[in-house]
């Protein structure tokens, strides 16, 4: 798995290229905008919210002996979980409204590296696409809360703690690098197909989520940025993990 994760994260370093040379940056228009008004109204809101989680977390301490430094501990986990939580509801909502206008990007890269034809494979419409957008990425929200509530209650236990953040970015890498691979498989497979497929090649997904979640640090421009190029990198792997299986390029 650790070669896949590599490959996935190489990946990005063509994106920017192959981009250019096909001529994409058109596509990315409404999806870049999407991404920066959700990225102002989602963590603007956690903002606002973080001393509210902290200060809820601090009353579960209802001893006066260290209860300035478990206040201190709260108001830094509270914050924490905002990020995260945030982190999670970015990321879903813009794969999820952006995959009408993903999939013809990815149906695109598919087209030059395997030299089919458009169209040579399961068509599918707008709505189409964004209803398979909304239930991927619906089941993918509520299974990486599930996963990431019990990991970010780790983060009260000393050295444990340590582990559950290295724990916490495969989580969040995986799930994105899900998403950005589905733009792909949904011309391919159906639903269930799809979740097998991205299990089998999990490195993969997690290498191209870990670059799209530090993307997200970067201020303004990796918001900007991170749906074009992870959507091209996750593309590029995806096609050649579909060759490798041998999965015929027509209508399913």
């Amino acid at each position: 798995m650790i070669k896949n994760i590599i490959s996935g994260i190489k990946a990005y370093f063509g994106a920017f290229g192959l981009i250019s040379k096909l001529k994409l940056w058109k596509y990315f228009a409404v999806p870049m905008g999407i991404s920066l008004v959700t990225a102002i109204v989602v963590f603007g809101s956690a903002y606002g919210l973080s001393d509210n989680i902290g200060a809820f977390i601090s009353k579960i301490w209802i001893w006066d002996w260290g209860h300035e430094t478990f206040t201190s501990i709260s108001n830094f986990i509270g914050g924490l979980i905002v990020v995260v939580i945030g982190l999670i509801l970015f990321k879903h909502i813009i794969m999820a409204l952006s995959a009408p206008f993903m999939s013809p990007v990815s149906e695109k890269i598919e087209a030059h590296l395997t030299g089919n034809p458009l169209h040579s494979h399961r068509d599918t419409t707008f709505m189409q696409q964004l209803l398979r957008g909304i239930k991927i990425n619906g089941r993918n929200l509520f299974m990486e809360l599930l996963l990431t509530i019990p990991i970010l209650l780790l983060k009260f236990i000393p050295v444990v703690n340590i582990f559950s953040t290295i724990l916490l970015l495969m989580v969040q890498a995986y799930y994105a690098g899900f998403g950005n691979m589905d733009y792909t498989l949904e011309r391919h497979f159906q639903y269930k197909e799809s979740l097998q497929f991205v299990r089998k090649h999990r490195g993969l997904a997690i290498g191209n989520g870990i670059v799209f979640i530090l993307f997200l640090l970067i201020p303004i421009i990796g918001v900007i940025l991170v749906l074009p190029l992870s959507v091209t990198a996750a593309s590029t792997r995806t096609v050649e993990a579909l060759q490798i299986k041998n999965k015929p390029v027509h209508a399913t």
